[in-house]
């Protein structure tokens, strides 16, 4: 290799270092980056995943997707943040079809007679520098009830792809599905389901 094949291979080297560092810069863990605004959910890449126990064999995933919502958010009171989000039933998805068109009947989630799920925050109390809880109304089955979800920061930037100012959290939480009306087989089927929400907002 020459002197000068030698100078661009370590030129094209640098350059793609530096993009690869730029790239993994965009996402800032820094919960004092955060602006406050008002967030619309990316429909796109928020995702619900729920798990039970399956007979005690084995632990048993769906989720949903297509969900839409929005976050009023103010870091100087995050106290005050204010979340509701709308979820549709439909959109369960097992990976196997057959269980999905039994979840969307009557016997389980009753998508026709309910097809959204909703959650709209009632309070939020900061457990950390970058974690709170977060309370709220959860409707699911026709059936309202308080929840308590733990949510977690994650990062916030500019979207380099559609160049959106994002903000990104996880949330966690467990309900009971007998409590909102849902008994089907339990407690064959787990009665406790485990919540975890991928949950990136655009600023308005």
């Amino acid at each position: 290799m020459t002197t000068l094949t030698k100078t661009a291979a370590l030129a094209l080297a640098a350059a793609l270092l530096a993009g690869a560092s730029a790239q993994a810069q965009v996402a800032n863990s820094d919960p004092a980056a955060v602006q406050s605004g008002t967030y619309k959910l990316e429909t796109n890449h928020a995702r619900i995943v729920f798990s039970t126990s399956h007979m005690g064999f084995s632990t048993w995933y769906g989720d949903f997707s297509g969900a839409t919502g929005s976050l009023t958010l103010d870091t100087k009171n995050i106290a005050g943040a204010a979340l509701d989000v709308t979820i549709p039933v439909a959109s369960v998805a097992t990976t196997n079809a057959i269980v999905d068109g039994e979840l969307k009947s009557p016997a389980w989630f009753g998508a026709t007679a309910f097809p959204t799920i909703t959650f709209k925050s009632t309070k939020v109390v900061v457990t950390g520098a970058a974690t709170a809880q977060v309370t709220g109304d959860l409707t699911f089955h026709g059936v309202t009830r308080p929840v308590t979800l733990d949510a977690a920061f994650k990062a916030s930037g500019v979207n380099p792809l559609n160049k959106a100012y994002t903000v990104g959290f996880e949330v966690k939480g467990k309900i009971k599905r007998s409590d909102y009306g849902v008994k089907t087989y339990v407690p064959l089927i787990g009665d406790d389901v485990d919540l975890t929400i991928s949950a990136p907002f655009e600023k308005k």
